[in-house]
């Protein structure tokens, strides 16, 4: 992500259409969320959250801890799992090694590496198990124009359980981007454009086209900051469900976000709202 702010190389596949996404996806909830991170005077990070979803109430602890180039995390779960991560940044230039193991699944255990070069990006991960499951991404090309590739291979069975390809295109102040998955199944193309960058107002479209159901899904949003503290985000899909949210840092890197969700087809039937607090002192 600092590379590509930085304007240098394709970055990675999971960057080929992550503008438009971010956009129409990002902080939209319909669940009720509490998330707040606190600072120890040793440089931990601790942060809790809490979820509820229907009648069901889900939380976690994360202890982040840095030292150097090396990112340590701990995430303790209500389902009684804990979750560790090591991050590994710059260990050779350009190269990050990520390694996650969830407790007490023994075979929960991952590895993963990324290369960002300035006209290619790289990553690669396997599941440490007897028969892990291989994954490999790679991108071409520059801040321009980046073309890549995804795949997944099982190692156990012998077959590719993923597929996929896609594009992005990057001029001035928009972004579109076609990527091909579910192994040629479906197909979706994004576009994400910078109307004013001063109020950070933008808008975005997402069409998904499934060859097998011959379904399409049609997705616009739009964004704008109303002051530099305050931002509004909107979306429709294709399917008559409408969501919007006020999102406000009251505090830096504390934000205060209330969503909601509402089925035009049936309005009277389904409105949802979430609202979640982030509060990062």
């Amino acid at each position: 992500e600092k590379q590509k702010e930085m304007g240098k190389g394709p970055g990675l596949y999971t960057d080929i259409g992550k503008k438009a996404r971010d956009l129409l996806y990002k902080d939209h909830n319909s669940d009720q969320k509490l998330s707040i991170t606190t600072y120890s005077p040793a440089g931990v990070a601790i942060t809790s959250t809490g979820t509820k979803k229907g009648e069901s109430l889900l939380g976690d602890v994360v202890f982040q801890l840095k030292q150097k180039n090396i990112t340590t995390d701990f995430k303790v779960s209500t389902d009684n799992t804990v979750l560790i991560t090591a991050t590994v940044d710059e260990a050779a230039p350009g190269l990050k090694s990520i390694f996650s193991f969830k407790a007490p699944d023994q075979n929960s255990g991952k590895i993963e590496l990324q290369y960002l070069h300035d006209y290619a990006g790289i990553s690669t991960s396997m599941g440490l198990t007897q028969n892990p499951t291989v994954n490999f991404s790679g991108v071409v090309g520059n801040n321009l124009l980046a073309l890549g590739t995804e795949v997944s291979f099982d190692t156990k069975s012998g077959n590719f359980t993923k597929i996929n390809a896609g594009l992005n295109f990057t001029k001035d102040d928009l972004i579109a981007s076609l990527t091909l998955n579910d192994k040629g199944d479906s197909v979706n193309a994004s576009y994400y454009h910078i109307v004013n960058p001063l109020f950070n107002t933008a808008v975005g479209a997402e069409v998904n086209h499934k060859f097998s159901s011959k379904v399409n899904t049609i997705t616009v949003g739009t964004q704008h900051s109303i002051d530099p503290l305050t931002m509004v985000k909107a979306r429709v899909n294709s399917a008559g469900i409408a969501n919007a949210l006020i999102q406000h840092e009251w505090s830096p890197k504390s934000f205060f976000t209330v969503s909601g969700e509402v089925d035009t087809k049936a309005i009277d039937k389904s409105a949802k709202v979430g609202l979640a607090l982030s509060l990062k002192p």
